[in-house]
């Protein structure tokens, strides 16, 4: 076994999720961050465990054909994007055989896995970001977390936000340095202002800025609206959220429109859609419409079909599905996701199509034992995964395909593993990278019940 502090040369065989090289050290695995496939290293031990090594590279001795300069100034601080130091060629090849390894090892399946989706576009693609907002040396700053803490990184421009994002992201912290607006304390539960969050429809350009908040401020905001309205005419909905509660969790329940419309809108697969802030809205609009393109395809409705949209969000994927289908069923467990999935639904003339609130096997539980038998289920978990009674559920309506969309390819190669077990083959699987940069992928599968 290695030790502590040993430094060894070796070659980088493969990646992980997190982004981490792997190596072989006196036969065990050893993780060591920022390196490539290919990478000649000494690579120095810093902590042993039972079966595997952490280390840091001492010395590129050969780079890998693989290696990139990187292009952010916060890379090695932020965290967020874990591969900036390898081309995007072989960002996609680590990513899709994250997925097949998933499927492969963790859920020993054996599908057909199609080709995988890279996107066009690897910076300014997020249509979302939240900056957390805390005190450094007496002012108030915004930026992102530390990888594994809690500690802020200052960041005024992200390659991966669009660039109007820096923007009114400096325009609110010279509003909250001037007016001395207190950023909030974690630690000690004290001071006001939490997060900056902005929302940005990719096709409309509208945008909504919210303002996170311990305690109710709208008289200390009011100017800051005029500001913000006055100067950027893409602003559409100014809201304040209020999160009193003592936790990492980023909103609250209570949103305050202090200006503007409540919600913005955009268009995602030809449907206007409505977002609020909390509604869940895939962040890469674009890959995001190549991901349920895909989606339809695996599950092919010929137009006579019941399909069923399980942790349906705003509804955007069974409404993408509408007029492919007989009726759409869509149950989310967030209240406001589900009236933005009716309003979109209405805004866009889809009369075939009910959403339903709860949790996604309970409601649709229920759903069955009034004679809702759906001849597709779609599921979009979170990275979780699907819960047991969920399963039970999706099994026991006996659809003929199940089409799951996944941010977490190993949640849902245990799911699909689970679902094999109850009378359903896995036919297909299809990564795609909706988060260029980073070590997020996801996945798309298709499942069909066993003659």
């Amino acid at each position: 076994m290695p030790e502590k502090n040993q430094v060894c040369t070796a070659e980088i065989t493969a990646l992980t999720s997190e982004g981490s090289g792997v190596c072989r050290i006196d036969g065990m695995a050893v993780f060591v961050p920022e390196t490539a496939v290919g990478d000649v290293c000494e690579v120095k031990i810093v902590k042993v465990l039972k079966s595997y090594a952490y280390g840091i590279v001492e010395k590129i001795v050969k780079p890998s054909d693989d290696r990139i300069e990187n292009s952010c100034p916060v890379y090695k601080k932020c965290g967020g994007c874990l591969l900036r130091h390898i081309s995007y060629d072989a960002e996609c090849r680590t990513k899709n055989d994250i997925v097949r390894d998933a499927f492969q090892r963790i859920g020993g399946l054996s599908p057909k896995f199609d080709s995988f989706i890279g996107a066009e576009d690897t910076e300014h693609y997020r249509n979302k970001a939240q900056y957390p907002v805390a005190e450094i040396d007496g002012k108030a700053v915004c930026g992102f977390f530390a990888p594994r803490s809690h500690r802020i990184v200052p960041v005024d421009d992200c390659a991966l936000q669009p660039k109007i994002f820096s923007d009114i992201l400096g325009t609110v912290m010279d509003y909250i340095n001037e007016k001395k607006l207190s950023a909030y304390n974690e630690a000690s539960n004290t001071g006001t202002i939490r997060h900056i969050y902005l929302r940005r429809g990719a096709h409309s350009g509208e945008i909504m800025v919210c303002i996170v908040v311990r305690k109710d401020m709208s008289r200390q905001l009011s100017a800051l609206c005029r500001i913000l309205s006055e100067k950027y005419s893409d602003i559409k909905s100014i809201i304040m959220n209020i999160n009193s509660q003592k936790t990492n969790v980023i909103l609250g329940d209570k949103c305050v429109t202090l200006w503007g419309n409540d919600t913005i809108s955009d268009v995602m697969c030809g449907n206007t859609v409505e977002i609020s802030p909390l509604s869940f809205y895939q962040v890469n609009t674009v890959q995001a419409e190549r991901l349920y393109a895909k989606a339809l395809e695996y599950a092919a409705p010929d137009g006579n079909e019941v399909i069923a949209d399980l942790y349906c969000g705003a509804g955007t994927i069974g409404l993408s599905m509408a007029e492919n289908a007989k009726k759409i069923v869509g149950v989310e467990i967030i209240p406001q996701a589900v009236e933005n999935a009716k309003k979109n639904a209405e805004h866009n003339n889809i009369s075939n199509a009910d959403f339903y609130c709860g949790d996604a096997g309970k409601v649709f539980r229920e759903l069955r034992k009034n004679g809702c038998s759906p001849n597709i289920i779609v599921v979009d978990p979170p990275r979780k995964g699907c819960s047991a009674e969920t399963i039970d559920v999706i099994a026991n309506s006996a659809p003929q395909k199940i089409v799951m969309i996944s941010c977490n390819p190993a949640t849902a190669a245990r799911d699909a593993k689970m679902l094999s077990d109850n009378g359903y083959s896995v036919d297909k699987v299809c990564g795609v990278d909706l988060f260029p940069r980073t070590g997020h992928v996801e996945c798309v599968v298709l499942m069909s019940r066993k003659k």
